[in-house]
């Protein structure tokens, strides 16, 4: 993995700044955070400059420059506090699903556990109640098990027994024998190390590691001119060596989530759980970062003033959104005992030798 800044990803990390920039901000204290969805405002900037096309390859007509762009657009919308408007029609190209819709059921492991599907006739009726990324969605791509299996089915918006309770947030959509048909299973959500959710996990550990590092720049922004017994917070050891060591774990966790980026993208075969590694490490970074940025500001990061409550709504549920931080790293751990018993099993007995006189 070549560690040198590419000039074209530094680009497009400006020009996504300066976009995002102008999105205005919901600083209300209550009510949600940003306005989500595939309908958000930030959708007007990722189509002004063309991310749609940034993932695909250049033979389908994009500019191929693969899941690391993904990741980097991600990051940029959680840094800002913005809705993320990407993830799902990026997941939907990557599974060839209809574009604009609204992904729900993510937040179970294993994936589609929390929507059950009966079969009926020729069909199937989902029953089950999950978390959507968008108040208003219309097409909704819903996790669930048919035959034993994760898969993404589509349901349309006026479909039957499907309502949306947008009074919380994030928006829930629950389901009532909503009927589906086979033409409807958009695709299998496997364990592939380089598959459609593998891909997913990581644009989300980005957005996650955004808002982690959202927080932290206003939180170092503020304790950099707030006085406090004669001096600034940032000047208090007891705020800014908290703060430095969160600023390691931000970097170190966007070290992690760009490897993983970068082996999808040049070393498939070496992936592994990379993704999910990724995930649970962002998740968590993005919890205990925004927590002790609260803690670093003091009341104010309650108030309006800073907006810095934004990301703490955010990250308590973005974290949890592809699948909890523990089951994840379950996951991770059962593939490394995997591995480590299948080199002991592979691993030659040593042999004797005669010890001389």
């Amino acid at each position: 993995m070549d560690l040198t800044p590419d000039p074209l990803v530094v680009q497009l990390r400006k020009a996504l700044r300066t976009g995002l920039a102008g999105v205005p901000a919901r600083i209300e204290l209550h009510g949600a955070p940003v306005t989500d969805g595939a309908a958000g405002p930030t959708r007007t900037v990722l189509d002004a400059l063309g991310a749609a096309d940034f993932e695909r390859p250049a033979s389908a007509g994009g500019l191929g420059l693969g899941l690391t762009a993904g990741v980097l657009v991600s990051e940029e919308l959680g840094r800002a506090a913005c809705g993320n408007s990407y993830r799902a029609d990026a997941m939907a190209a990557d599974m060839g699903g209809p574009a604009g819709a609204a992904l729900a059921g993510l937040e179970a492991l294993p994936v589609g556990s929390e929507v059950s599907a009966t079969p009926r006739a020729g069909r199937w009726e989902l029953t089950g109640t999950v978390t959507v990324d968008a108040a208003e969605p219309g097409t909704l791509l819903v996790a669930a098990r048919t035959a034993g299996e994760p898969v993404l089915v589509g349901v349309a918006g006026g479909a039957r027994g499907r309502t949306t309770q947008s009074g919380c947030w994030p928006p829930v959509v629950r389901l009532e024998a909503t009927p589906v048909a086979a033409a409807d299973v958009v695709g299998t959500l496997d364990d592939s190390p380089t598959g459609p959710l593998a891909r997913a996990r990581l644009r989300q550990a980005a957005y996650l590691l955004g808002i982690a590092d959202g927080a932290h720049r206003v939180a170092v922004e503020y304790a950099g001119f707030r006085q406090q017994f004669g001096t600034r917070l940032r000047d208090l050891p007891a705020v800014s060596f908290p703060l430095a060591r969160a600023m390691v774990a931000v970097r170190a966790t966007r070290a992690t989530v760009y490897r993983g980026a970068w082996l999808v993208d040049s070393e498939p075969h070496a992936v592994g759980t990379a993704p999910v590694m990724a995930l649970a490490m962002a998740a968590e970074t993005a919890r205990d970062v925004v927590r002790l940025c609260m803690q670093s500001c003091g009341v104010r990061a309650m108030t309006s003033e800073l907006g810095l409550h934004r990301y703490f709504r955010l990250a308590a549920a973005e974290s949890a959104r592809y699948g909890d931080p523990a089951a994840l790293w379950r996951t991770v751990g059962a593939d490394r005992i995997r591995t480590a018993g299948g080199s002991a099993a592979c691993a030659e007995p040593p042999v004797a030798t005669a010890a001389l006189p």
